[in-house]
């Protein structure tokens, strides 16, 4: 069994799930049904597929931690948790006039939201 960091192990358990709800799908874009190929995607995900360069696997893990930030996994768009922008959280405090916005980070930004 390969050595996994905590990241890769979320990112699988995070495949697997959408797999056992029916929500994976595969590059062409349809549903995956078989166990060996959901496990094939979650490692190729991870950055912990044995078939992978190690750059390769570098390049998968940031695609995925990305779509991840962004709100663009399965999962997350089921259940409409995209995530939003530091740009379009500005934008919302613009519309709700938040005085001291554009000094805010992202996580204030959200935070000033929730409270307003």
């Amino acid at each position: 069994m390969p050595q996994e960091s905590k990241g890769q192990r979320k990112t699988v358990d995070r495949v697997m799930h959408e797999f056992k709800h029916g929500e994976l799908e595969s590059s062409r874009g349809g549903k995956v049904k078989s166990r060996k190929q959901a496990v094939a995607i979650a490692l190729s995900e991870a950055g912990a597929s044995r078939d992978q360069s190690p750059a390769q696997k570098r390049r998968s893990y940031r695609r995925t931690k990305s779509k991840e930030a962004h709100g663009q996994t399965a999962m997350q768009e089921k259940e409409g948790k995209r995530a939003k922008t530091r740009n379009q959280l500005e934008e919302e405090a613009r519309r709700r006039d938040i005085p001291g916005r554009s000094k805010m980070n992202k996580a204030q930004l959200e935070r000033a939201l929730r409270g307003h």
